[in-house]
């Protein structure tokens, strides 16, 4: 696609993102994203939700009620958004954001963030053995026959406070001070922190849409399109995250119980388990795969991290994210029951 400037738009393109539609602002994600957003005060945040629906959304959200089965409602709850970010259930349908997707090309949305925030999907074999890449990709590829919308993804890897705290993601039960190693404990990943996902978004859409003309060098957000943003707040090991958690629980390694498996041999009993039907199999096979010794959960050595031009220039503290785990750990944290 050929670059575009400010100055060739019509009258009344004012080069910034004001209007941003999101699917799921109750959710998990979603609700991140939209309380960021308002907290700039830059931007009016809509949530596109299913009639009927009882989900809390974050103060200063506004409300499209939609079905999503009746094209017609999604395109006149689309119209006029400048960006739609979709934060689905990995449990919702797939067809329901291809019909999201196709409704925002209709409406004349420009900018769409489909289903996609986590490992690197442009890493084809990390993204087809940890059995995530067919639903991250079939968003990309909706935008792109809908012929109209730019995509752009967010890869921040997996979110640590999540996944220390969810049973059978990164090997830890912290309640009961277990950790299972994955090879030597050593293989270092990205991975972020929630919140930097909201300060993402902010910093994305705080730039300008377009360089003003073609000497116009600063970043903008069509610097990303068509292309994955590569965000992360860490590059550790599960070693260095026990640790983590050793200082924030004045704990030791004599204070816990410490297995190994091989990463090969566990990633194929999550598939085997995948294959009989037990859901934690996609679990323990999705986060065993990246953690590979091969290096392809370490997306900021391939292909480098946007951070500093998002602005996402502070430290992140890894023990401040492992108070946060061992508060939801305390409250009973699990994702499938919706304790957030």
């Amino acid at each position: 696609m050929a670059q575009k400037f400010a100055k060739d738009q019509p009258q009344g393109f004012t080069n910034k993102i004001e209007r941003v539609a999101i699917v799921g602002a109750g959710g998990f994600v979603g609700k991140i994203l939209a309380e960021a957003l308002v907290a700039t005060g830059k931007h009016t945040v809509t949530a596109i939700s299913r009639a009927g629906s009882t989900n809390k959304l974050p103060d200063g959200v506004k409300v499209a009620s939609v079905d999503y089965d009746d094209e017609d409602s999604l395109v006149a709850a689309l119209k006029g958004q400048q960006f739609l970010a979709i934060t689905m259930s990995v449990t919702a349908p797939p067809e329901t954001q291809d019909k999201i997707i196709k409704a925002a090309a209709k409406a004349g949305v420009p900018w769409v963030m489909p289903n996609s925030y986590g490992i690197d999907h442009a890493n084809e074999s990390l993204a087809q053995e940890s059995f995530t890449g067919r639903g991250v990709l079939a968003g990309i590829k909706s935008v792109e026959d809908a012929g109209f919308s730019s995509w752009i993804t967010m890869c921040c890897s997996f979110w640590i406070e999540h996944s220390i705290a969810q049973l059978g993601c990164y090997g830890f039960d912290v309640a009961n001070k277990k950790v299972t190693f994955f090879d030597d404990g050593n293989t270092r990943i990205n991975m972020s922190t929630l919140s930097l996902c909201g300060k993402t978004i902010v910093g994305l859409l705080s730039l300008k849409e377009l360089p003003e003309d073609e000497n116009d060098l600063s970043p903008t957000i069509s610097q990303w399109r068509n292309k994955p943003i590569y965000v992360s707040s860490f590059l550790v090991s599960q070693r260095e995250m026990l640790d983590s958690l050793q200082r924030v629980t004045g704990t030791t390694d004599k204070d816990w119980t410490i297995d190994h498996e091989e990463s090969k041999a566990r990633w194929e009993r999550g598939v085997k388990m995948m294959q009989g039907g037990e859901r934690i199999g996609f679990t323990i096979a999705m986060y065993t795969r990246t953690f590979f010794p091969n290096g392809d959960g370490d997306f900021q050595s391939r292909n480098g991290l946007d951070n500093e031009v998002l602005g996402l220039t502070q430290e992140e503290d890894i023990d401040d994210a492992s108070r946060r785990v061992v508060e939801m750990v305390g409250y009973g944290y699990n994702y499938m029951s919706k304790r957030y």
